[in-house]
């Protein structure tokens, strides 16, 4: 069984939905994680806020976040174990964020960390 990242790319909530929406939203996804667990295929999962987000570029330029002009954005990310990339994209399909337009959920396979991938 292989480990899969599922990055989540949206708009910030926060400039896009009330707060009553956001705890709307993020009760579906506890749901929907809750439902991979109790597979036993969650690994891990976090958010990440857009509030504090730098880049930094070559030769050490810092800009604040990666998102001061584009609207697609990493809002946080899950690793779920799958016997197969499709079985990811099972769990991806459900994924709450697709209900905004645009949205997206990127299932990549993480490398087994033995030198071959």
């Amino acid at each position: 069984m292989d480990e899969f990242v599922l990055i989540f790319r949206h708009e910030d909530g926060n400039k896009v939905a009330s707060p009553e929406q956001i705890q709307i939203w993020m009760k579906q996804t506890m749901d929907w994680i809750g439902g991979i667990a109790a597979q036993n295929k969650f690994v891990s999962g976090t958010g990440l806020p857009f509030a504090d987000a730098k880049i930094v570029g070559h030769g050490g330029v810092v800009t604040n976040g990666p998102f001061g002009e584009i609207k697609e954005t990493i809002g946080g990310f899950i690793t779920v174990k799958a016997d197969s990339v499709e079985e990811a994209v099972e769990f991806a399909k459900g994924c709450p964020v697709l209900q905004g337009p645009g949205n997206t959920v990127e299932v990549r396979k993480i490398a087994k960390n033995d030198g071959v991938h």
